[in-house]
């Protein structure tokens, strides 16, 4: 009998159904059990990696310590179990692909013609074992992208049927996640599109062994044991899983479902003990309660799509949780934001954060916006891009280079104060200039970073950009006021500046929205928070004098 079980969450009828989060909340549950629990996505397109993905396509490329550029739902893996994700958590059909080809190029199948089947299903079900293999996990969770049907998630499918065969009873079950549609005009839920959403993963060999039910309004014993009946699971095996007010709320909602009981009867193992949520509890104690709220501005240039900073929001929750204040969001486009409409775009925030993004669209937007918050006092953070932005405003507006700029922007510029890095110059692929994954950072002892951090002398923060702080500038830049208060010291860059005499002004090569989890919110983005309270209770008590 294999030492870890294996647990395969598909879906129907439509995509965007929350396959991440119902994975999600499972693990979590299974871990509040004391089940060491991983998950990991399989992604049907043939990128090799999100990495080259427009923001726009695909959603924010999370990162994970190793390096690898991923799908953001080991986002949500990581901020629900507080466990990090690696290379083996994301595979896609491109890096599937590329492996088998490399492996005939090598002679590795002996003349044999390679075929979808064998080959290409053989490799992904070494990629699923992969993380089971390693003895570290008892469960691993297995998300599939797409939908049941999808042309591109068939050699998955298939993977999987083969798979639960080899594995024998009680060692995998498959979750099948789908919509049942309310249909106004009728007044009812309709349970069509799931019988055959069921239909169609049968045709591909696969029984689903529990369904768990997207929808909008409340799922009667009558519809569950039609469900049942025609889906050909138990009554207690469909589970429903209605709109939540936040994906924090749906662990606590998949555990009154009975979700992980059902889930744990199925693979014969013990349910004792109960899950143990009593801090994650307490962290919606904190996040349905809050105190106070405020404003922050987040400039970007993706704002339309808000998955294109999962991270950063769901950063900005956890710290808002951590303050007990209710963080509103005001996301503004940094390509409308101009001389003349700046203060207008300003009005009523208590905070601005500059996101990070590549390219020169919106950047002189970002630029006004960081130079307000300096000229202001408002508190400020800026990440990745956003820190180059605050040193290019510094450059311009304290220094008097009118012309600084980063060579990614204008590669002519006569400051170029953000800059590529003489070894990335002569790359040609578009990964192979990133600095990615985790990287050390010695801080400087008495600046704001130093304390945000606790006093920690070093620490590791996750890195995913091409273009750095130009060295050569330092000494001019720190004469007028610019702190530099984190050096990476493997390589001398600088990973952390701060502006003196301003209350809370902070920029980060790195993102550190990487490894924000409900368990550990990010001291940064704690911090920033509890600056922007304490600016808005200044500002509210300055009025009223």
């Amino acid at each position: 009998m294999p030492a870890t079980k294996y647990i395969f969450v598909t879906g129907g009828v439509t995509s965007s159904l929350g396959k991440g989060i119902i994975a999600a909340s499972l693990a979590k549950l299974l871990q509040a059990r004391g089940y060491r629990t991983t998950i990991q996505k399989l992604d049907p397109y043939i990128n090799v990696d999100p990495g080259t993905l427009n923001p726009y396509e695909h959603g924010e490329c999370y990162v994970t310590d190793d390096g690898a550029e991923t799908d953001l739902d080991l986002g949500h893996y990581e901020r629900f179990l507080n466990v990090r994700t690696s290379q083996a958590n994301n595979v896609t059909t491109g890096r599937i692909y590329q492996s088998v080809i490399e492996k005939e190029r090598r002679g590795e199948f002996l003349g044999k013609t390679v075929q979808v089947v064998p080959h290409i299903t053989n490799e992904i079900k070494e990629r699923i074992q992969l993380l089971g293999n390693s003895g570290e996990y008892d469960m691993v969770i297995t998300e599939i992208g797409g939908t049941v049907g999808d042309i591109e998630s068939l050699p998955y499918i298939e993977a999987v049927r083969q798979l639960l065969w080899e594995l024998g009873d009680n060692n995998g079950l498959v979750i099948h996640l789908t919509l049942v549609p309310y249909l106004s005009a009728a007044a009812e839920l309709k349970t069509k599109p799931t019988q055959h959403s069921v239909k169609t993963l049968m045709e591909s060999g696969i029984k689903a062994d529990i369904l768990v039910c997207r929808t909008e309004h409340e799922i009667s014993e009558e519809i569950k044991q039609k469900l049942a009946l025609f889906c050909n699971v138990k009554k207690e095996a469909v589970i429903q899983s209605i709109d939540a007010k936040t994906i924090y709320d749906v662990p606590v909602l998949m555990q009154q479902e009975g979700l992980d009981t059902v889930a744990l009867e199925k693979l014969k193992l013990p349910l004792q003990p109960e899950p143990d949520l009593t801090a994650w509890l307490g962290f919606l104690e904190r996040l349905n309660n809050p105190k106070s709220e405020v404003n922050i501005g987040l400039i970007g240039k993706y704002v339309e799509l808000q998955d294109s900073y999962k991270s950063i929001q769901e950063s900005l929750i956890h710290a808002g949780a951590a303050n007990e204040v209710k963080v509103n969001v005001v996301s503004i486009h940094s390509e409308h934001i101009s001389v003349n409409n700046l203060e207008t775009k300003m009005k009523g925030l208590d905070g601005i954060l500059v996101a990070p993004g590549f390219g020169e669209r919106g950047i002189e937007g970002k630029i006004k916006a960081v130079q307000y918050a300096r000229e202001n006092k408002i508190p400020f953070l800026g990440i990745c891009l956003g820190m180059q932005m605050a040193v290019i405003e510094f450059a311009r507006n304290v220094l008097g280079y009118e012309d600084a700029n980063s060579t990614e922007m204008n590669p002519k510029t006569k400051h170029p104060v953000i800059d590529l890095m003489e070894a990335q110059k002569t790359i040609v692929n578009m990964g192979g200039t990133m600095r990615l994954g985790a990287w050390d950072c010695e801080l400087t002892e008495g600046t704001l970073a130093y304390e945000v951090y606790g006093n920690a002398p070093t620490i590791s923060e996750r890195h995913r950009h091409r273009y750095e702080f130009n060295n050569e500038y330092k000494a001019a830049l720190e004469g007028a006021g610019l702190i530099t208060s984190g050096i990476n010291a493997e390589t001398g860059l600088v990973e952390i500046i701060e502006v003196g005499g301003h209350p809370w002004f902070i920029g980060v090569q790195y993102h550190p929205e990487y490894k924000s989890t409900v368990g550990s919110p990010h001291p940064l983005f704690v911090g920033f928070v509890g600056a922007v309270l304490q600016f808005k209770k200044e500002r509210s008590n300055a009025s009223m004098a």
